[in-house]
């Protein structure tokens, strides 16, 4: 597409003031109608002239593997020029969404078959997983008259993760907590484990299948494998992606102080030695990791975490509920992030969620809603306010009611306001750990 440029314009401006001498001499009408011709000629061919987008001008992008909310990476641009002119660029980059979108545009100069990097900030705006991205080019001609204008394809697979900064400082708050219990009481529980500890001479009443033959060979009497009990426990973080999540709390949605509470409670877990894994389910399953270990598993959490997005659909507990049975018959801490309304309501949920025992060690996270909780704590003016009042205290008696009858059919019920939900779980995860619930 050829353009003119301001310097183009301002020549137009300047031409059309001779309309104003035409009034007294007519033949100055025809010779401003000639400039004007001879003006968009030298427009056009000072744009042909112009270094290509595409052919000569290219641009290479070197990008981090990923991003994270709230922190902003850095992204190399290498353009070069293999034109004999030197190349004026007027550049807009579109970038996806995740990342802000369509940009400011800036300038940008290349010499003669030259090369130039950029270093560019990048701050995403909300996690997820997107392809897109390329250049809106305006290349200028010798004369700064004419400008051609090209569209670069430039497209790139970014993932941006929730916030990683407050997890790794509650990773270290937990880590000191787990020294500090190592330092307080004996960590290794010998007993009919499968982790190899140490080797013994056998005593009458020890298992005959741990004898050591090769070792009872060395040394000459009857020596046995001692062994200790399994430190790894398996955690699954279950989120509810419902219509319940899709709701905001100050603005935020509520799936997204589910993200980080699952986020801080998955890398305190790796801290601690055990293996994670997530599900995330709506009217279906849309995501299922099983547990695994370290940072594979981490790493997986996190990318599910990253694209994880609530429906406004009613969720199905019992399908979920009967795939995670199907999928994960190791014993786990099944920690089921949602929500609850009344018991009439939410009595799939509170049927379902009883199931996972006793093979499981079921946790719930329900989220409050602040709001609520400050309307029904209002001191009514009028009655208009009465009455909210009154809608308010019967809906968290529902809600109790259907928490309650969690609680009494074994479930462990976390009910806490969005921002206190990270903190939270992963105090109750540690202290699941310290009294060896899991």
């Amino acid at each position: 597409m050829i353009l003119p440029t301001r310097r183009a314009f301002l020549l137009g401006v300047l031409l059309s003031l001779l309309a104003v001498a035409g009034y007294r001499w007519p033949v100055v009408l025809d010779v401003m109608l000639l400039a004007d011709v001879a003006l968009l000629a030298v427009v056009w061919i000072d744009a042909a002239l112009a270094p290509r987008v595409g052919a000569a001008v290219v641009v290479e992008r070197d990008v981090p593997p990923a991003f994270s909310v709230g922190h902003a990476g850095e992204v190399v641009y290498r353009w070069r020029n293999s034109s004999p002119r030197a190349a004026r660029l007027r550049v807009r980059e579109v970038r996806p969404d995740l990342l802000g979108g369509t940009q400011p545009p800036r300038d940008l100069r290349l010499a003669v078959r030259g090369a130039r990097r950029e270093q560019l900030p990048v701050a995403p705006v909300r996690r997820g997983r997107e392809t897109a991205g390329a250049f809106v080019v305006d290349s200028t001609g010798p004369l700064g008259l004419g400008r051609r204008r090209a569209w670069l394809a430039l497209p790139w697979a970014v993932t941006v993760y929730p916030p990683l900064v407050s997890m790794r400082l509650r990773a270290s708050v937990a880590q000191a907590l787990k020294r500090r219990e190592l330092g307080r009481q004996p960590f290794r529980r010998l007993g009919e484990g499968r982790l190899f500890e140490s080797l013994r001479e056998w005593v009458p009443g020890d298992d005959l299948r741990h004898i050591d033959w090769k070792a009872t060979a060395r040394r000459r009497k009857v020596i046995t494998r001692q062994y200790e009990a399994e430190r790894r426990q398996h955690v699954l973080l279950v989120l509810d992606a419902g219509r319940l999540m899709t709701a905001d709390v100050a603005g935020v949605a509520r799936l997204e102080y589910v993200v980080q509470a699952a986020l801080e409670l998955a890398h305190a877990a790796v801290q601690h030695d055990d293996n994670v894994g997530v599900m995330v389910f709506a009217d279906g399953v849309e995501h299922f990791v099983a547990p695994q270990r370290g940072r594979r598993g981490l790493r997986q959490v996190l990318d599910v975490l990253a694209v994880a997005t609530a429906k406004l659909v009613e969720p199905d507990y019992p399908g979920a509920f009967r795939y995670l049975a199907a999928r994960n018959r190791k014993r786990a801490l099944t920690v089921v992030f949602t929500d609850v309304i009344d018991r009439l309501a939410s009595e799939a949920l509170v049927a379902n969620i009883a199931t996972l025992r006793p093979r499981h060690l079921p946790l719930a996270v329900t989220l409050r809603n602040p709001e609520l909780d400050a309307v029904a704590a209002l001191r009514p003016p009028d009655a208009r306010d009465a009455f909210r009042k009154a809608a308010a205290e019967e809906l968290l008696r529902a809600r109790e009611e259907a928490v309650g009858h969690m609680r009494r059919a074994g479930v462990l019920v976390l009910d806490v306001p969005p921002q206190r939900a990270a903190r939270a779980v992963v105090d109750q995860y540690l202290e699941l750990k310290r009294r060896g619930r899991l």
